[in-house]
């Protein structure tokens, strides 16, 4: 037992209601379990409770044992005077004399507690991994959709964070995330560097030339350093040196990684490639809010980069002839992480919830992403149909299952619960 699960048994009343009385014996019936607060003070404001034939209204203070209102000195917090019931798993002492005190450990269901317990000490893929499967589907498809909009909230700091610091331009704010997400896991921070480093204007002033956009974007990363022998590297040198004084760049502080990376996801490539979705757009972000076509956004990121990389994947070596194209699966990767949270935060910022079900419907129209995570769920019979389905199960997994947050998932909530 702990305290969080008897502030779920109580909020949900999963007990014996009927028996429940004061340690004295005044039988007691809760009309209203209150509100759980998760903020300083008792577990649960605004409760109604009726005590013999008295109606109290007030805050309720949940602990495991009785002793322990006055081992957290509650009895001289000014937050606790509104106290009218103290519940407790085990009634050790009358430590609260001047409070009713109700014992629920003889009026909870002992299965309850087994299958909790279980839970917690589940050592699987996920806690419920052999139960999940009587879970009813409309229970989870429900709970899907929420744990989707929760994720694309958590993602919505971060653009609020840049909002914050950019004083509210959501262009650049785009800017930022798009680049971050081309910089893949490895260099998302050095990518984002690049990007806060670079504003949308001065980008604006050279998209005509798309080798002096991969000369300031390979330039701040930090890759011009040093002697080339190809003459177009050398270009990309002189440009950026350039271009440099000229605007007075400092190179980012962060390096950038190719080691264990396939080719086609070089930083050299990503760059490139980043500069030619800049050189094809303008105010992309504002076209994503007007657009109600998918595809037709898919289009604007399906660039090639500069003929230089179709026979490179750095700036010193040639390699075989492969046209550098941004590929189906980066511009899933660019509606799941950086046009769909975008969308839903900028919706929320000025309430426009057709702006946030756009979001979620992009994420339904576009395929499930593939990792451990995703292939988990599917050998447990809960394949991902689409990146909706996907961000879900990532979001259960690492927000619910891994802190084993079972009493606030629906899936957990259901299988505690049933009878059998």
């Amino acid at each position: 037992m702990n305290e969080q699960l008897l502030q779920y048994i109580w909020q949900f009343q999963y007990f014996n209601a009927r028996s429940l009385a004061t340690t004295d014996g005044t039988p007691v019936q809760v009309l209203n379990v209150g509100m759980l607060n998760r903020n300083q003070g008792p577990d649960f404001e605004h409760a109604r409770i009726r005590i013999g034939s008295t109606l109290w209204a007030g805050s309720v203070e949940l602990h495991l044992r009785t002793s322990d209102w006055d081992r957290h000195l509650h009895q001289h917090d000014r937050n606790y005077r509104k106290v009218i019931l103290h519940v407790v798993y085990e009634d050790d002492v009358a430590g609260t004399a001047a409070l009713p005190v109700v014992e629920l450990k003889t009026l909870i269901s002992r299965s309850l507690l087994h299958r909790y317990e279980g839970l917690l000490n589940a050592r699987a893929f996920i806690p419920c991994e052999k139960m999940i499967a009587t879970v009813p589907s409309i229970i989870l498809n429900v709970w899907k959709s929420r744990l989707v909009a929760e994720r694309l909230i958590r993602k919505g700091a971060l653009i609020e964070d840049y909002l914050e610091v950019n004083h509210q331009h959501w262009e650049e704010s785009f800017w930022w995330l798009l680049a971050k997400n081309f910089g893949l896991p490895v260099n998302a921070d050095t990518f984002e560097a690049i990007a806060k480093s670079l504003p949308v204007t001065l980008l604006a002033k050279h998209k005509q030339r798309i080798q002096q956009l991969e000369a300031l974007l390979l330039g701040q990363a930090g890759l011009l350093d040093g002697r080339f022998e190809d003459p177009y590297p050398v270009l990309l040198q002189r440009e950026y040196r350039f271009l440099q004084k000229k605007y007075n760049l400092k190179p980012v502080a962060h390096p950038v990684h190719f080691l264990r990376m396939r080719p086609g996801s070089f930083p050299t490539v990503r760059l490139a490639q980043l500069a030619a979705v800049i050189a094809s757009s303008a105010h992309l972000f504002s076209k994503i809010i007007r657009e109600d076509s998918l595809d037709a956004v898919r289009a604007w990121f399906r660039v090639d980069a500069n003929d230089f990389w179709h026979y490179h994947y750095t700036l010193n070596e040639s390699s075989t002839m492969k046209v550098k194209s941004v590929g189906a699966s980066m511009i899933d990767n660019i509606i799941i992480n950086t046009i769909a949270p975008m969308l839903f935060a900028y919706g929320n910022v000025y309430g426009n919830d057709q702006l946030k079900e756009k979001a979620i419907r992009w994420l339904e129209e576009t395929k499930p992403e593939k990792n451990s995570i995703t292939k988990g769920f599917e050998c447990l019979g809960a394949a991902s149909q689409s990146a909706m389905d996907s961000q879900a199960f990532i979001e259960l997994k690492t927000r619910y299952c891994d802190a084993r947050k079972c009493l606030y998932c629906s899936a957990g909530n259901y299988l505690l619960k049933r009878e059998k």
